[in-house]
């Protein structure tokens, strides 16, 4: 079972989701796809065993062979090279290692290397083994961490992904192969505009999907109005209680302090194996 939790809006809870699905299931390994802000190992305290740099490709021009042409240059989209009279400028931070200015050189002046764009960490807390990766500080991309992350998902396991917050890409690479994914909002305007938006990312994805309600009963029913006009399986409300976010605030996922959410929990994953089809 791969299971995706994400969220239209940032600040819903999902990684506290997320961390407490893997805690109260069994055989489970959490991936912190959230690059560019990874939190999951805040709660969960691992012991990390690897760590390893995370590079992407970018262009090397041979200066013995280049004239200057410009061909590369106008075949990027993303303006990663500038050609001038007599040098070529490469900007690492626009280039998403395509490869098409070395298929479009004429003289065969383009080669790659390395260019570190962040780290990939592996460890565990328990039984529970956790790989995260942290996107470098100025580096614009976070896919390509995001995959790395990816490559070492065990399809043995019950894998559990925590999105980046947000629709765009990270969010899309993220979910992308998921057996289902929980949308974690909350009962407000922001929750529900944001809720709408995650909702058709993962229609047009065609995976299947239900919604967790985090702080319920704080807001206003607009989102339960949605769900039930949409018909989306409402699969979990979590109150808005001192105590949840006492635990949360000294780094301890709840469920460890409130064992009858471990159930709930159980329950959950249960429930979306079941809509899966898994």
């Amino acid at each position: 079972m791969i299971l995706s939790i994400a969220s239209g809006k940032g600040g819903t809870g999902k990684t506290s989701i997320a961390v407490n699905i893997a805690i109260s299931i069994k055989n489970a390994q959490l991936l912190d796809c959230d690059v560019e802000e990874p939190n999951a190992h805040l709660l969960l305290h691992p012991n990390i065993k690897h760590e390893k740099p995370v590079y992407s490709l970018i262009p090397r021009i041979n200066e013995k062979l280049c004239n200057n042409c410009g061909k590369c240059a106008e075949f990027c989209q993303n303006n990663a090279l500038f050609v001038g009279p007599e040098k070529v400028l490469i900007f690492p931070e626009l280039c998403i290692s395509c490869g098409g200015c070395i298929l479009v050189c004429p003289k065969k002046a383009i080669g790659e290397e390395k260019h570190r764009i962040g780290t990939l960490k592996q460890g565990s807390s328990g039984d529970l083994e956790l790989v995260y990766g942290e996107l470098k500080i100025g580096e614009p991309m976070a896919v390509p961490v995001i995959k790395e992350v990816k490559r070492n998902m065990k399809k043995s396991k019950n894998v559990l992904l925590d999105s980046p917050p947000g629709t765009s890409c990270p969010m899309i690479e993220t979910v992308n192969g998921s057996d289902f994914c929980i949308l974690v909002t909350e009962p407000t305007p922001f929750g529900l505009h944001d809720l709408k938006i995650a909702v058709q990312v993962l229609e047009e994805m065609t995976i299947p999907f239900g919604v967790v309600i985090n702080r319920a009963h704080v807001g206003n029913k607009k989102v339960y109005e949605y769900c039930r006009k949409k018909e989306i399986p409402i699969l979990l409300e979590i109150p808005y209680k001192r105590k949840i976010a006492e635990l949360y605030s000294r780094g301890i996922p709840f469920s460890l302090e409130m064992p009858e959410w471990k159930e709930k929990f159980q329950a959950l994953f249960t429930e979306a194996k079941r809509i899966a089809g898994k």
